[in-house]
């Protein structure tokens, strides 16, 4: 299994990298087009804001490649600032239109809500899923951000979480996912919710 781990200057690269490694896939940092031929799965990781990840992903050229190879099936997870770029825009750093392949759009938490919403909180299903094998209840992952995402469908949210306000953690349309929190930095939770889904979008894939 190749994942094309896009480097668009994230600094949590390494530390997803790793994770990857420990789920048995290779990841292969990719910074142009040209990174993404051949690779079973993409993977957008994420820290910061969204309008300058947007700049630097346009300037490196990935943005359209990266859509065309969603839509034509290739397997895309966004992990936190990662999963809010694929969805329409956010007005975190002006407002920036994203990648458009999730409709919704990103929203601040509201005022009187503590942000950044950091650390750890509880995963909660909206459905029994095999994303969710060999965890026991409560589910707890890692968190930080001060923005969530807001679907146009809500038969797009897998989990959810709250603080504050209830809001989605993991989304999903076809092939293209979105997990809100850490998953690098989730422990032993976030090691088996990263091989879960890397083993089912795998199977997916090799289904269709």
């Amino acid at each position: 299994m190749r994942i094309a781990l896009i480097d668009y200057g994230a600094g949590n690269l390494r530390s997803v990298a790793r994770a990857l490694a420990r789920a048995g896939a290779n990841a292969a940092l990719v910074s142009g087009p040209d990174g993404l031929r051949g690779a079973d799965i993409i993977m957008v990781p994420g820290v910061g804001a969204f309008a300058s990840a947007m700049r630097r992903l346009r300037a490196a050229g990935l943005v359209e490649p990266i859509g065309e190879a969603a839509r034509a099936g290739t397997p895309l997870i966004g992990l936190c600032l990662g999963m809010q770029l694929l969805f329409d825009e956010s007005g975190e750093g002006g407002q920036t239109q994203g990648f458009g392949l999730l409709a919704g759009k990103v929203i601040r938490l509201p005022a009187g809500v503590k942000v950044p919403h950091m650390g750890w909180n509880t995963l909660e299903a909206r459905s029994p899923d095999p994303l969710f094998d060999g965890l026991a209840e409560p589910i707890f992952v890692y968190f930080v951000h001060s923005y969530v995402v807001a679907p146009d469908d809500p038969r797009t949210v897998v989990a959810e979480t709250t603080h504050g306000v209830r809001f989605p953690v993991i989304v999903r349309a076809g092939t293209v996912w979105g997990l809100q929190f850490h998953p690098e930095k989730s422990s032993r939770t976030g090691a088996t919710l990263l091989r879960n889904l890397l083993a089912r979008v795998t199977a997916e894939r090799a289904s269709a």
